[in-house]
């Protein structure tokens, strides 16, 4: 397999995988710890390695989430933690999730040891908060915490380099939104008010935005030898089908 055509493959099991911790209810439960809403945890803990910046800023890097939407739970958080400490919490709620989830999971140390690779060859440029998240200190060592961690930090180089892609596509982010897969319910849930206009000739743009996101993916890849790629797809199949109970 090439690069690109691992990069295209394992897309949406880093996706499912990298975001699946945020949706745990111990996750959740930590925002309760912090007094913030889950909301404001979601912005801050996936934002606030960024630091304290404004909300404007939050926004930009974050592409898809409506700006007042990104302003609502930023601004709300802010006011009670700084960003820095809701974002440790958030790594260390992934940590703890891929402890209890992948700890167990077929060859976790392999799956860590490969992802690592993709990660650190990743390049990090117009991407800021794949940047911000790489340089987190990471304090659990552990084969199920890295392999968490380094879906996470893939999750948003994916995310970093679609958003590139639609911009480059001539493409706002709310119109890639509306001709993705949930439509009208995905802009809603992203905080986009309608009415929405009209996707019919936004798809096209989206699958060349999708095409153009593995193609600036596909070079961390090359980290991986011959054989690698295909190695890794399998492992994180297997680890999917782990976390969903079936292994």
């Amino acid at each position: 397999m090439t690069p690109e055509q691992v990069a295209a493959a394992s897309k949406p099991l880093v996706l499912e995988l990298g975001e699946a911790f945020s949706r745990c209810p111990s996750t959740l439960r930590r925002a309760r710890l912090l007094g913030i809403s889950g909301w404001a945890f979601y912005i801050t803990g996936r934002a606030g390695a960024l630091g304290d910046v404004r909300a404007e800023t939050v926004a930009a890097a974050l592409g898809f989430i409506a700006p007042e939407a990104v302003a609502d739970g930023w601004d709300a958080a802010v006011r009670t933690v700084p960003p820095l400490e809701v974002a440790g919490a958030n790594l260390a709620e992934c940590c703890r999730w891929g402890a209890t989830n992948l700890g167990d999971a077929p060859e976790t140390s392999r799956l860590a040891g490969l992802l690592r690779r993709v990660v650190d060859a990743a390049e990090g440029s117009g991407m800021p908060l794949f940047a911000a998240w790489r340089a987190m200190p990471v304090d659990d060592p552990t084969p199920g915490a890295e392999a968490a961690v380094a879906l996470l930090l893939l999750r948003e180089h994916f995310a970093g380099a679609y958003l590139l892609a639609v911009r480059a596509a001539g493409m706002t982010p709310l119109e890639a939104v509306l001709a993705g897969p949930e439509g009208d319910a995905g802009a809603a849930a992203c905080g986009w008010p309608p009415p929405y206009p009209p996707v019919g000739p936004l798809v096209r743009r989206r699958l060349w935005a999708e095409a153009v996101t593995d193609r600036l993916v596909s070079p961390a890849f090359r980290a991986l030898a011959p054989g690698e790629g295909a190695e890794l797809l399998n492992l994180l199949t297997a680890a999917r089908l782990h976390v969903r109970g079936g292994g």
